[in-house]
């Protein structure tokens, strides 16, 4: 353990929020983190950029201004944002059922599922029904073959539950069937690349070098509430869930929409800011007030069959309920595996985002990230 005096934290933060230096400082300090990053913007303007630790376990690489991490389901929150540009564009209409984009989809009792299914987890493919090896993530087609084949778990539109792993390719092949582009393309042509974003949805091998380890959490860390379901088990186990797997060249080549997103707090909020702040970030619109504020269309609430707590989600986005109460009610909102956090508060125009590379057993958010938030609300 390094002591208090040791850990720096750079970058910079509005006076008015200097506590959050200090509270990222001492979690540092005590081994709550390794690494991390925190970021905020209010009104599209940066008020909070701050990182530090290690990039490693063995903390022989410092985590920098542009260390990038793995940050699992934050990364649907840019699936959620492409899908929804697109639809501002008119491209995409959520209420379609998805085999009019994507024929095939058809089986198995499905003609009838909709895109806004697929956005709020309630299409019923929460998983898995052949068996899958690790690597079958890899190959796209594969995987939405094998998707579009498979019948639905329970009646779609009838129950959320948790689309951990499928939801990315499920939106992503209606984005491709779309635009012919990959969601992985489309997202760095039309947001990442044009906010000067850095985030991943498919990384280069060049940006290698930038990357932090994951360190998994502890063993026996269960990402549902509660003893593990049948589906829950079938979605943490088929394939196995193994973070060690995001420290291969395979994984971060692949594009895998819903888990393997790379950036930091920086380009998360740069992006998500979008969200928070109608359709503009850095000084640029990318899409409409209107077009953003559809993530906060009610879709589905209840208990979640997956996670096993209650739920409440809009379009690709979770929403303030009685399990997640906000300081304002015009909030969207996603954490990834781990611990990464992300919340767009249209109320405040507030963005902040936090990235780390120390997972805790959870896909919803843990204590670091809500002690600093709570920083910024005050």
């Amino acid at each position: 353990m390094s002591d208090m005096d040791s850990v720096e934290v750079r970058g910079f933060v509005d006076p008015r929020f200097e506590g959050v230096r200090t509270t990222m400082a001492a979690m540092l300090a005590s081994g709550q983190d390794i690494g991390a990053s925190f970021a905020a913007t209010i009104n599209g303007e940066p008020v909070i950029d701050l990182w530090g630790g290690w990039a490693d376990e063995a903390q022989t690489r410092p985590w920098e201004q542009d260390t990038i991490v793995n940050v699992y389901s934050t990364t649907k929150t840019m699936t959620a944002l492409t899908a929804l540009w697109l639809a501002d564009q008119g491209g995409l209409k959520f209420e379609e059922r998805v085999a009019h984009y994507w024929p095939e989809f058809a089986a198995a009792g499905k003609q009838d599922v909709t895109v806004a299914m697929l956005m709020s987890h309630s299409a019923g493919l929460s998983g898995f029904a052949e068996p899958m090896q690790p690597e079958d993530l890899y190959d796209w087609e594969l995987v939405t073959s094998r998707l579009a084949a498979q019948a639905p778990y329970w009646p779609p539109g009838t129950a959320p539950g948790y689309h951990a792993m499928t939801q990315g390719y499920l939106v992503g092949e209606v984005v491709r069937r779309i635009t012919g582009k990959t969601l992985g393309t489309v997202f760095a042509d039309e947001l990442a690349g044009p906010l000067g974003a850095d985030f991943h949805i498919g990384l280069a091998a060049s940006e290698d070098h930038r990357v932090a380890d994951l360190v998994p959490p502890p063993g026996g860390a269960a990402i549902s509430a509660g003893e593990p379901s049948a589906l829950t088990k079938n979605m943490q186990t088929n394939p196995r869930i193994d973070p060690l797997e995001t420290r291969t060249r395979a994984w971060r080549a692949a594009e895998i929409p819903a888990a393997n997103g790379h950036g930091n707090a920086r380009s998360v909020a740069a992006v998500q800011t979008l969200m928070a702040n109608g359709g503009v970030s850095g000084g640029k619109r990318l899409l409409s007030e209107a077009g953003v504020r559809r993530a906060q269309e009610l879709q589905i609430e209840g208990h979640d069959l997956i996670l096993n707590m209650p739920v409440t989600y809009g379009l690709g986005y979770g929403l303030p309920g009685p399990a997640r109460p906000f300081p304002n009610p015009n909030s969207v909102f996603w954490g990834g595996y781990g611990g990464s956090l992300v919340v767009c508060d249209m109320d405040a125009r507030l963005c902040m985002s936090y990235v780390m590379n120390k997972m805790a057993g959870t896909t919803v958010g843990d204590m670091r990230a809500g002690m600093l938030m709570a920083g910024v609300w005050g």
